[in-house]
């Protein structure tokens, strides 16, 4: 069905084609005039087309122009010239869609079109890549352009510093990934002063690998946690408790929908393993979640397979690139259970302090595009999700690949022996082979074989995505065998004989020129050596003797025509051996994926050939082959069939496809599931963050005081005090007890005889007034100002980390309300939505009774640290339920490692503006060292940390 629907839907693409190519014509025709412009006309020409667009003409009519330009820049810059299917690449994704276009056809070289054109309005646009490495070497190489044409690029990398950071938004273009640009918008409402903020606006995003980011990545929320409760005990004993336990008697597993449990007899062990009389007998459900991820742990997840184990340290690898993703974590407690199973430490769980999906997170921008080499396989779900119909790019050359008929073996051993012995005969010749398996643990198994036979090759561990991307670059070089995790090494082109830039770099590399490694390769990342100029390097940061860019500039170019002679020599030999071979060792999940390795053979009009060799044993036609794998293994076997011989029917290639399609279906449904549940959540973030905003950005609180003290005291009032009933059945003690909690004095109005609701209700909020006018006239209206907006940020941040965690519950056993018949994603609603009221509704309780009982001590001046990324509002204290470790430190699970930052903490040092640093404590308190943080100057005056002084032993 949804196939049909894309069909449906994609009716009109070939008339978009035919304007595209209309338009690609009128910038043909402009062609002339742009090379006609010297250097710095061409320089000039951004800030013509920026006075054009204020005067009120649209994107779409500087477009032509516009595009005229980039390309000449980049032929100047990079020596690249755009094609014309390229140009309609760039028109694609100026109009926001999803741009599919074959491998090879220069993607990355498209994107500078569309992102040039949409940074004309000076809003920013953001380019996204998979990883780290690409988005430099993008950054890098692309940047030529867009710099040459007047135009800023900023760069933003995992583990970059804030000061770093919001230059590179400023900047008119900016590259990065997907789960970066997300954290720092996660980042940015967790500030608590608006100067910490780094992004500004979300107005267009081109995402490159589309299909990678949009899709598969999607399946997992970004999460930024804390430090939470410490059970590393619990996870050991249940890890021992489980281990042992017999398939189909102790416990039920389900590998196709992921799905496991104990039977009674299994449940029974593990109770008397762990002395527990009844593990469902646990109200909190901990012990219930403990079982179910240790089971996982042990049968569901595998060494080398989904994680590895490296220094110690448990690390996911990500089952679709098979590159390990540093700093993630399982979420639920999942990843402390595989550490108990592997012996090492089990970290302490987390808690959440953000959170969004992915989706979510993009469909925040007024303008969204993609690009990738494979995607009309989800146009149903770019469209139902991120609303942006997928356009196919018809390639610039033919493509003359061969793909041949799958070859099927009964056994797994058998067919790791057939694709050993093709390699061998492919070797031999000189024929390329690019081998992709789905796991770690495949790839080591036919790396063993391989060594066996004697034949050289690499093997792409996905641990340093550089050296992973020089490795792909050169694996079309003649004879060359790589070994690749799925699509490990994904952004490089793989060319015929191999690429002469990466040889003649890694040769100038290796060249002693008295200067650092890393400041050559960056000279060499910014173009032609022989075409820059110290002065415009040191612009970039990049500081060189004229002298010694001469001298690389004379070795580069004397490296590269050895290197294009060289590799000219092996793309002949190459071309006649077939072009590159590329082997898949079993059928991915997803048909995109195996399409994507099919993929890196025939670019640009290259021969090659594709071919895939699967067993009856593979996971894919094990779980989701169904009685068709079973029948042709009894066929194989009946007729007595040797293992090594192949079949090749279409029963099997349907069956094949029929599994792929179910499993996306079901990877689909996940996705959606996730989305579904964030959705709940999605409304209620943006009325939080645009309230922090709002704070941030100078909203005053003390025009609003009175009718937040009105609110709250009415609410209370009436429960206490409710209307209609008798005096005698009011609970004024209770109301009395709460004004003293709230206000932290004793000397409270009681509730005098006679008195209506309404009545007490003015009288509480006459005390309630005179109390915050005291303390605003005690404290100086500047600093009460500013002391409101601490607080109430404090408070937000509070009231939203503990509504994510009763959600995180929630949504843990939500699922068993379908038993009573009962939809879960409406219950998870009902019961959000009711808690989420609760919070809005005693937020501004919660900033009265910290501000009414907060008090301003003078503490000894002394020098304050220099500290790049201050924490606001260190050292409060507070008697009060609204209270939060200001030392908490802020970690990402299960997606990447984050900086240490306080999360809503009070401010460091002179916060109010005082002439002398200042911290806060109760007003009761004798003690002059509470509220002083660790690393602040100890009150004593010695000049040392407090920690190294009077804090040592607290």
């Amino acid at each position: 069905m949804a196939n049909f629907l894309s069909k449906l839907l994609s009716l009109g693409s070939d008339k978009e084609l035919k304007e595209y190519e209309r338009i690609t014509a009128q910038v043909n025709e402009l062609e002339p005039k742009y090379q006609a412009m010297s250097d710095d006309e061409l320089h000039a020409v951004t800030a013509g087309f920026r006075e054009r667009y204020a005067a009120g003409e649209t994107l779409d009519q500087l477009l032509p122009d516009a595009f005229a330009a980039v390309r000449e820049a980049s032929v100047r810059t990079t020596g690249l010239r755009h094609f014309d299917v390229q140009i309609i690449g760039g028109i694609a994704l100026h109009r926001g869609t999803i741009a599919e276009m074959k491998t090879g056809e220069g993607k990355t070289l498209v994107s500078t079109l569309a992102g040039y054109l949409n940074a004309i309005p000076g809003k920013g646009v953001h380019i996204v890549t998979v990883n780290d490495y690409l988005a430099k070497r993008d950054s890098e190489w692309m940047g030529q352009i867009y710099r040459f044409l007047g135009m800023s690029v900023g760069l933003i990398q995992n583990g970059m510093r804030l000061p770093l950071k919001k230059p590179a938004y400023e900047a008119d273009v900016t590259y990065g990934t997907n789960s970066e640009f997300g954290f720092d918008y996660l980042r940015d409402n967790m500030v608590t002063r608006a100067s910490m903020r780094v992004q500004r606006g979300h107005h267009y995003a081109i995402v490159d690998e589309a299909d990678s980011i949009l899709i598969d990545e999607a399946r997992t929320p970004l999460i930024i946690s804390g430090a939470g409760s410490k059970s590393a005990a619990t996870y050991k004993d249940f890890a021992r408790a489980v281990r042992g336990l017999i398939p189909e008697v102790d416990f039920e597993m389900d590998e196709a929908k992921h799905t496991i449990a104990t039977t009674d007899e299994g449940l029974e062990k593990v109770e008397r393993a762990l002395g527990i009389d009844d593990i469902y007998g646990d109200v909190s459900g901990q012990l219930v979640n403990h079982l179910q991820q240790a089971l996982k742990a042990e049968y569901m997840f595998h060494r080398d397979q989904q994680y590895v184990v490296v220094d110690g340290e448990v690390k996911i690898v990500d089952e679709f690139t098979g590159r390990i993703m540093e700093g993630r974590r399982y979420s639920e407690g999942l990843h402390q259970a595989i550490e108990a199973k592997e012996g090492v430490i089990v970290r302490e769980e987390n808690q959440t302090l953000a959170t969004i999906t992915l989706q979510n997170y993009f469909l925040m921008y007024d303008k969204l595009a993609g690009m990738t080499g494979t995607a009309m396989t989800e146009d149903a779900e770019f469209r139902e999700v991120y609303h942006i119909p997928v356009q196919v790019i018809p390639p610039n050359k033919p493509v003359i690949r061969q793909d041949h008929d799958d070859l099927v073996y009964r056994t797994i051993e058998s067919k790791f022996k057939a694709v050993a012995d093709d390699v061998v005969e492919r070797h031999a010749k000189g024929q390329p082979c690019l081998v992709g398996t789905v796991s770690i643990e495949n790839s080591e198994k036919l790396s063993r074989i391989l060594d066996k036979r004697g034949i050289k090759h690499n093997v792409l561990n996905a641990k340093y995505h550089e050296r992973e991307a020089q490795i792909v670059a050169q694996a079309g070089r003649e004879g060359a065998v790589t070994i690749a995790t799925n699509m490990a090494g994904r952004g490089t082109d793989i060319l015929l004989g191999g690429n002469p830039e990466e040889l003649a770099e890694e040769a100038v590399l290796e060249l002693d020129f008295g200067v650092e490694r890393d400041v050559v390769r960056r000279i060499l990342a910014a173009g032609d050596p022989a075409r820059l100029k110290a002065s415009e390097l040191a612009k970039q940061g990049i500081e060189i003797e004229p002298e010694t860019l001469a001298s690389i500039a004379e070795e580069h170019a004397s490296a590269l025509a050895r290197a294009k002679e060289r590799c000219e020599v092996e793309k002949r030999h190459v071309i006649d051996a077939g072009g590159l071979c590329v082997i898949g060792t079993e059928r991915h999940e997803s048909r995109r994926i195996d399409n994507q390795l099919r993929g890196r053979s025939g670019r640009q009009g290259d021969p090659g050939e594709t071919q895939f060799y699967l067993s009856l044993e593979d996971d894919l036609m094990r779980l989701f082959g169904g009685d068709r794998m079973d029948k042709i293994s009894a066929m194989m076997q009946r007729y007595d069939m040797p293992d090594d011989m192949p079949i090749q029917a279409k029963m099997v290639t349907k069956a094949v496809e029929s599994a792929q399609r179910k499993i996306e279906e079901i990877n689909f449904a996940m996705r959606k599931n996730v989305l579904d549940y964030d959705n709940v959540m999605n409304t209620q973030r943006q009325v939080i963050y645009e309230e922090r905003n709002k704070i941030l950005d100078g909203k005053d609180l003390m025009e609003h005081i009175d009718e937040v003290t009105y609110d709250t005291v009415q609410r209370e009032v009436s429960e206490f005090c409710p209307e209609g009933s008798k005096q005698a059945d009011w609970d004024v003690r209770g109301l009395e007890r709460w004004l003293q909690e709230l206000t932290g004095r004793k000397d409270v109005p009681g509730v005098e005889e006679g008195q209506g609701e309404g009545d007490v209700a003015e009288t509480v909020k006459e005390f309630v007034d005179g109390c915050f006018a005291e303390k605003a006239e005690r404290i100086g209206a500047e600093p009460m100002h500013m002391l409101s907006a601490q607080v109430m940020l404090r408070v937000i941040d509070t009231r939203w980390m503990s509504y994510l965690q009763e959600m995180d519950y929630l949504k843990t056993g939500i699922g068993l309300r379908g038993f009573g018949q009962r939809d879960p994603l409406v219950e998870y609603k009902t019961e959000a939505y009711a808690a989420f009221a609760e919070l809005v509704n005693t937020m501004y309780e919660d900033f009265l009774r910290t501000i009414l009982r907060l008090e301003i001590v003078v503490r000894p001046a002394a020098p304050a640290p220099a500290e790049e990324e201050p924490s606001e509002l260190r050292g409060a204290q507070y008697s009060g339920p609204a209270e939060v470790d200001g030392d908490q430190g802020a970690r990402r699970a299960p997606a990447a490692v984050a900086k240490p930052g306080a999360v809503g903490a009070p401010p460091q040092g002179n916060a109010l503006g005082a002439s002398k640093p200042r911290t806060y404590r109760k007003a009761d308190d004798p003690d002059p060292y509470v509220g002083v943080g660790r690393n602040d100057p100890c009150p004593c005056g010695s000049g040392k940390k407090f920690k190294n002084c009077h804090g040592r032993n607290r």
